[in-house]
């Protein structure tokens, strides 16, 4: 805040100053409301400080002439509260109604208090403001401005009781949000928790599924196995051949010799017959050949001639049987 030094031209322009501020002033009451019913009920505020300190109104009148002096010299036309030329010269108007000196300083400095309590308003410190209107109201009670400037401290507070209320809600509802958001994330949080623990079973369900069934595979499989190689060994039994009976016990009853062909015995020629014969259940031979001869067709006829009037003990059943018929001329 600036302050001003009141002398010279400054003070005779001091008047039209004023008379201009007040002008001003005067518009503006005139485009306020009428009425104050419609507006809203302002704050309450606290009780105004009065407009002189009581340090100021108890200092003489000398004392306040040379405190004012000083205070314009060092631009403290209206502040710090209690130590400015406008308190000053209010005091030694008290003290002194009819000083003309005293009246021209305060008419003097009563616009520079007006644009400084219009400042004061204008960056919302309504204290100071309120303690410029009282300089002023007390100069003059029925300055023109006075109705304009009180208005304009209630409604200046009435928006920043407003816009602090907005604030507070706005404060108060992104705390909300904020409560709404952490929930949200919590459930979220919870949620994907859950649905993870489900997956996890999930996986784990399938996993001994999966095992399971490798389980029952392998079991069918080995089952299966078990079948088949049972399967073949029961062909491989029916396959096998199955063991001869036992033949009859032969009791050869009469067994007659070969007779010895001329023409080898002439030769001296020896040899063998391996016969295989069938003996029917009365002990005869029903049927007979020759599976080998050595030497070959030298000896068969007679080897056949001789098994087929052998004669054997009865017996259960047919069988078969080989005898080998040796033939030696020395015999």
């Amino acid at each position: 805040m600036s302050y001003v030094t009141i002398h010279g031209k400054a003070r005779l322009l001091a008047p039209a100053l004023l008379a201009v501020a007040l002008a001003a002033c005067s518009g503006k009451d005139d485009s306020a409301p009428a009425s104050a019913s419609g507006t809203p009920a302002s704050p309450a505020a606290a009780p105004a400080e009065p407009a002189v300190s009581a340090k100021v109104q108890s200092m003489g009148t000398d004392q306040l002439r040379d405190s004012a002096s000083t205070a314009l010299r060092e631009n403290r036309m209206y502040a710090p509260a209690g130590d400015n030329a406008m308190e000053f010269y209010l005091a030694l108007r008290d003290k002194l109604p009819d000083d003309a000196a005293v009246k021209s300083a305060l008419t003097d400095l009563q616009p520079y208090t007006l644009i400084a309590a219009e400042q004061s308003l204008a960056r919302e410190d309504f204290p100071e403001a309120q303690r410029l209107i009282a300089l002023i109201e007390k100069v003059d009670p029925t300055a023109p401005a006075l109705p304009r400037l009180k208005q304009g401290i209630t409604r200046g507070m009435e928006v920043a009781v407003k816009r602090t209320q907005e604030e507070t809600d706005k404060v108060k509802k992104d705390a909300e949000n904020r409560a709404k958001q952490l929930v949200e994330q919590q459930r979220l949080a919870q949620q994907q928790a859950a649905e993870a623990t489900a997956a996890q079973q999930l996986a784990t369900r399938q996993e001994a599924a999966r095992q399971e069934s490798e389980r029952l595979e392998a079991e069918r499989q080995a089952a299966t196995k078990r079948e088949a190689d049972a399967r073949a060994a029961a062909q491989q039994v029916a396959a096998a051949p199955k063991p001869a009976a036992a033949a009859p016990t032969l009791r050869a009853v009469s067994t007659p010799a070969p007779r010895y062909p001329a023409d080898a015995l002439r030769s001296g020629t020896s040899g063998e017959v391996l016969v295989e014969l069938t003996i029917g259940t009365d002990g005869s031979v029903t049927d007979a050949r020759v599976l080998r001869a050595n030497p070959p067709r030298v000896f068969d006829r007679e080897a056949l001639n001789a098994v087929k009037r052998w004669r054997f003990e009865p017996i259960s059943s047919p069988t078969t049987t080989r005898r080998t018929l040796a033939f030696q001329p020395n015999q």
